[in-house]
């Protein structure tokens, strides 16, 4: 009974995350009550006769695992928070694009330019810098439409190939699925599906822009931090691959040593740089710790394992493709979290087509995933409809990009 009670909550809560844009409440809001429900009530109605120690025990994994997680992107949270509130992103956004470019060309520097930035920042910082930049242009509606297009593509799939770029890719990695050095593989084949897409949107693009040019003053003391940002994330690769150190714990060395360096140089605005961390946004860490426990306590009644009976009657590299599609509907990381739990098993080259679906396959909806919902309240005239007209190209940039994924991983690992 408790099973079947926990279970109905849980779809309940999947279905608000869902029409989160039509009901307006934060999806953070409604995973965490749930979620947290759940658990309470499987203390107070033991599942499967469990007794309160071992609840407590199944738990605490959960929480474990939670906590790696939100250390983390809080740590690349904070970087990104500073560098965006001093203006650094923007200026050297600026300083990148030219003052005249064909509207075609402009679709590859947008094209390039989301997808490495995605990397490296979150993807909701990607997405709001890219589109500012398409949105200070005097475009039509429907050209806007395809360059924001490309945007929320191109931020989703730049981010699948490093832990920083995506939580989905970082869940997979945590979980020992895959290593940093696999995850390289995924470069490639993802920006040649970025670069088909391009390709396919600017067909019929001729015409010319001016980009609006605001010279930002860079500050010595904000490139020292940007630093070291690029210093910790690439350290951060290096000893997990060398030492196998927890990126956890070298993302937060980073951090530290941030917040060291920042007390030392001049600073005009005399805030500490440990207050940017109330800058992070916590809304999207609620969010991933809701989904988490709701996810957990589906693996404890048992209904994950759902996902592994799908396993045993399609080949993995079929299934994963389809997982894509059903990211643009489900949110991708209750989807990752479920994937993970169920305990399917599958080969190094299975575990990156599954990373590369989950990250890229959301782009095919524009409510699959958060550069979506960005993009859309950020251009006037993007919506569910409007997005569904460069549908075609989208599925075939990301069959483009999951078939090289697919070759490349099986070229690299025999």
């Amino acid at each position: 009974m408790i099973n079947t009670i926990i279970l109905i909550l849980v779809i309940i809560s999947f279905l608000l995350i869902i029409t989160e844009d039509l009901i307006h409440i934060n999806k953070a809001k409604t995973t965490l009550f749930f979620g947290t429900l759940c658990w309470i009530l499987a203390f107070i109605f033991p599942i499967n006769n469990n007794i309160a120690t071992e609840t407590s025990h199944q738990l605490n994994e959960n929480l474990l695992e939670i906590a790696t997680l939100w250390l983390f992107l809080m740590s690349a949270m904070t970087f990104v928070a500073y560098l965006n509130s001093k203006g650094f992103i923007s200026a050297l956004v600026q300083r990148v694009l030219p003052e005249r470019i064909s509207e075609r060309g402009l679709m590859f520097v947008i094209a390039i330019f989301a997808f490495i930035f995605s990397s490296f920042a979150d993807n909701v910082t990607a997405t709001l810098v890219s589109i500012a930049v398409v949105m200070n242009l005097q475009l039509e509606v429907k050209k806007r439409l395809k360059y924001a297009t490309l945007i929320i593509f191109s931020v989703n799939s730049g981010g699948v190939s490093l832990i920083t770029g995506d939580v989905t890719t970082l869940m997979i990695f945590l979980e020992n699925k895959v290593t940093i050095s696999n995850l390289l593989i995924l470069i490639l084949p993802s920006f040649i599906g970025v670069l088909t897409l391009a390709s396919l949107l600017s067909i019929k693009l001729s015409g010319e822009v001016k980009l609006v040019q605001t010279r930002i003053k860079i500050e010595k003391s904000d490139i020292a931090i940007a630093l070291i940002f690029v210093a910790t994330i690439s350290g951060t690769l290096l000893a997990n691959v060398m030492f196998h150190i927890p990126p956890v714990l070298s993302f937060l060395f980073g951090l530290s040593i941030m917040f060291l360096v920042a007390n030392l140089l001049p600073n005009k605005n005399n805030q500490d740089a440990l207050n940017y961390i109330r800058e992070v946004e916590y809304d999207a860490l609620l969010f991933f710790l809701g989904v988490l426990l709701l996810v957990g306590i589906l693996k404890e009644i048992g209904v994950l394992d759902g996902f592994t009976q799908l396993y045993q009657y399609l080949p993995a590299i079929t299934v994963n493709y389809l997982v894509g599609f059903m990211s643009s509907v489900i949110d991708n990381v209750p989807l990752t979290a479920a994937l993970l739990k169920s305990g399917v098993n599958m080969k190094i080259t299975e575990w990156l087509t599954l990373t590369y679906a989950t990250g890229v396959g959301g782009s095919i909806l524009v409510i699959g995933s958060a550069a979506g919902i960005i993009a859309m309240s950020k251009v006037k005239g993007l919506n569910f409809i409007s997005y569904l007209h460069n549908a075609l190209y989208l599925i075939i940039a990301y069959t483009v990009g999951y078939v090289g994924v697919y070759v490349a991983a099986n070229w690299a690992l025999t």
